[in-house]
């Protein structure tokens, strides 16, 4: 009798211990599970903050070019004026720059190292050509990429200066998250444009209120999504890629900029 008891306690243990090692398995299967999760949402997180290409590829949704004839904005250039340059046409460095409107990281860019890239293009140093790209707004929904794109046209229509001025008035009242899709508003677009002096012109205000310049909108984030670039923010200088992001997201200093320019100047 005593020994089937003791026999009866050796076999409860043994499922005791089986359960408890079962129970702890699936613990480390979930925790496992949460790790992996985890760390897919951060690199998508992170994917999404620099404006990843791949993430912005769902699909754009209807266009509100539909049934809008082709305007090429003034002081554009290349085909059908994808690209908005500032600066000495005959300037043998250039330094060119993709931006999205809703990219919050290009704003740093832009905010941070715009005002030298004025400075530098005024002065003879460079010529900086603008490329964008509105794949936030596919990738995320909305319409702040385009719609902000639309008024930077409507801008660059009236001067390339007004148009720079704009571009940092935007960027310096970003939203800060790719997520608020603060400029699809017209009505913001046009408030902020009254800070550029003379910019409120009738026909900015009728374009940026009509959308005219969609059409040609979507000729830029078509030329974009043929560039092969990956993401925004993205900058050259003479056709190579530099780094002009810190690790935190911020941009480079001026000074720092410079030296990269003065690295891969042409011969």
């Amino acid at each position: 009798m005593a020994s089937s008891s003791k026999k009866d306690h050796r076999r409860e243990a043994r499922e005791r211990l089986r359960a408890e090692r079962e129970a702890e398995a699936r613990r480390a299967r979930l925790r496992g599970r949460l790790l992996v999760g985890g760390a897919l949402a951060a690199v998508l997180a992170v994917a999404v903050g620099v404006g990843a290409y791949a993430a912005g590829r769902a699909g754009p949704g209807k266009s509100e070019a539909a049934g809008k004839p082709f305007l090429r904005p003034a002081h554009t250039t290349g085909e059908d004026g994808v690209v908005v340059p500032y600066g000495r046409a005959d300037a043998k460095d250039v330094v060119s720059v993709w931006l999205d409107p809703r990219c919050p990281f290009c704003a740093n860019v832009e905010t941070g190292l715009g005002p030298a890239f004025k400075e530098q293009a005024d002065a003879g140093t460079y010529r900086v050509e603008y490329h964008f790209a509105t794949f936030l707004d596919g990738g995320l929904g909305g319409k702040g990429s385009k719609r902000a794109l639309n008024a930077l046209g409507a801008a660059v229509n009236e001067s390339p200066e007004k148009f720079l001025d704009y571009l940092q008035v935007l960027y310096k009242n970003h939203p800060g998250k790719e997520t608020d899709d603060r400029f699809g508003s017209t009505a913001t677009l046009l408030e902020l444009a009254g800070q550029v002096p003379g910019l409120r012109t009738p026909d900015f205000d009728r374009a940026v209120e009509e959308l005219s310049y969609m059409p040609w909108v979507d000729k830029v984030s078509k030329a974009f999504g043929e560039s092969g670039k990956r993401g925004t923010p993205s900058v050259e200088v003479n056709g190579k890629e530099v780094g002009v992001l810190s690790g935190r997201g911020e941009a480079v200093s001026p000074e720092a900029f410079a030296q990269l320019v003065a690295a891969n100047r042409k011969s």
